[in-house]
């Protein structure tokens, strides 16, 4: 037997429902009137409470030399932002460590790198996962003046 073909446009829709359980275990259908009871959440207390913290202060200020800038200490369970501006040729790369420097390693992403900058941006550039974990910023320039922030 040949399979049914649909054509549109059909006569009917078919019909889905979403719902949830109450307090006293009965089926309540989600609406207008009764919306899912859901909330934004991280999923864990430990990065609950830390998102409860008050955030560092940011690191800040311009090279138009090839050096290092650092270390931001960011708060786990949040975004970094990462700001560069001005003329200049180059690259910056995000690093981390999380022995106070000693070992500044490059982000990644699957294997590739992430955080290595030739030009201006304005991004969320990591997620913090560990406390005690330290953000630099590995300058190298041919030319000209780049202006960063890291914050949160």
């Amino acid at each position: 037997m040949p399979p049914s073909q649909v054509k549109l446009p059909a006569g009917y829709a078919p019909a889905f429902a979403v719902g949830y359980s109450d307090g006293e275990g009965n089926l309540v259908l989600a609406g207008t009137a009764d919306p899912l009871p859901v909330a934004l959440g991280s999923g864990s207390i430990e990065v609950q409470l830390a998102e409860s913290a008050p955030p560092p202060e940011p690191l800040a200020g311009s090279a138009s030399t090839s050096g290092l800038a650092g270390p931001f200490a960011p708060v786990a369970g949040r975004a970094v932002t990462l700001a560069l501006a001005g003329a200049w040729e180059g690259t910056v790369q995000l690093t981390r460590s999380t022995d106070s420097g000693v070992t500044r390693l490059p982000l990644t992403a699957g294997g590739l790198p992430w955080g290595l900058y030739t030009a201006n941006a304005c991004e969320a550039a990591w997620w913090e996962s560990e406390d005690g974990a330290e953000l630099y910023l590995e300058i190298t320039l041919a030319s000209g003046e780049v202006e960063y922030r890291i914050a949160q």
